[in-house]
């Protein structure tokens, strides 16, 4: 087996605006394992948060060029890097492999179910009340919108979306900006507008901010849950967990994390970081498994790669095999 991997550079639609900063653009990681006249691919995007970039997730990527040749398997590189974008690229590749080897896709490989077109979020960005309203009006004839906050102003955020998307499902990630905050009570201000669920409310590791918070909606760790090590800390603070493939190290440990989640009582979101259809295809297996699917991490960009992901009314189309899996 024989690994390369590059850095792709693509260009954002418009921008795409959080409480930390705008983006004009994603670069992401693509690993590639030829074999036996296959090549299999896999995409990962750098976690900024985490200190990782493009550069040092392909220099991570390359340390494992002899292994590959070696024959190396997703048990064993699960060991052999941390979580994060560059393990991500790596076993998405694996899998992709090891399903055009066999000529079995890769949802029966992992023994999930046929994946079917499944509802996305679709993201509206931090932005005055004004310009998200008018963002949610262009997309109100969508079922699920979800909303970047900052803190300050943030129900007056809400409640422009809401006017401006009135039939649509909401869903908000305030990006850590409520630490300092009175969350139950921004939580309750937000009820009002009928949001189903807020991410990351407080700063990764300040979670006890959240013991004996009574919220009136739900809470999901994002930044705060990156795989199973974090669960044991998110149960009883959190009702939900965020899972990125980029976080978590790739689809096999995605696949257990979702598992001990489940059995932990901690309902699943699937979410992304910005990336092409590459990058979307091995989560949205596991939408199936989810009470919310939020991977427009493509549909976000001015262009995307050939066979890709498609969305029409909201409902994202699974991954064709020419595009992965």
């Amino acid at each position: 087996m024989i690994l390369t991997a590059r850095i792709e550079r693509w260009p954002v639609a418009g921008a795409f605006t959080i409480s930390r900063g705008a983006k004009t653009h994603v670069d992401v990681v693509v690993a590639e394992i030829a074999a036996d006249g296959h090549v299999g691919r896999g995409e990962g995007t750098a976690i900024y948060y985490h200190g990782e970039t493009a550069g040092n997730v392909l220099e991570q990527l390359q340390t494992q060029i002899d292994a590959v040749a070696n024959g190396l398997t997703r048990a064993e590189l699960q060991t052999r890097l941390p979580r994060g974008a560059a393990r991500n690229a790596l076993d998405a590749a694996l899998w992709d492999l090891e399903a055009k080897r066999t000529g079995t896709p890769v949802w029966q490989l992992a023994g999930l179910a046929e994946p079917a077109p499944q509802i996305t979020a679709f993201t509206i960005s931090v932005a005055d009340p004004a310009k998200m309203e008018a963002d949610a009006r262009a997309s109100a004839h969508l079922p699920l919108l979800k909303l970047k906050l900052a803190g300050e102003g943030d129900e007056a955020r809400v409640a422009a979306v809401r006017r401006g998307a009135p039939a649509a499902r909401l869903i908000v990630d305030a990006n850590e900006s409520w630490t300092g905050r009175d969350i139950a009570a921004e939580a309750a201000r937000l009820a009002d507008h009928g949001v189903e669920l807020i991410e990351q409310p407080v700063r990764a590791g300040e979670d006890a901010l959240l013991d004996g918070v009574k919220a009136a909606i739900p809470f999901a760790a994002d930044e705060s849950c990156q795989d199973r090590s974090d669960l044991a800390r998110c149960a009883g603070r959190y009702q939900a967990i965020n899972i990125k493939l980029d976080k978590s190290g790739g689809l096999t440990e995605a696949l257990a994390l979702a598992r001990e989640g489940r059995d932990m009582g901690l309902e699943i979101m699937i979410g992304c970081m910005l990336g092409t259809s590459l990058g979307m295809a091995p989560p949205f297996l596991l939408g199936a498994q989810a009470r919310w699917v939020d991977l427009d991490g493509a549909l976000l960009l001015a262009e995307d790669r050939p066979s890709p992901m498609t969305a029409a009314g909201g409902y994202l189309s699974p991954p064709a095999a020419t595009l992965w899996g």
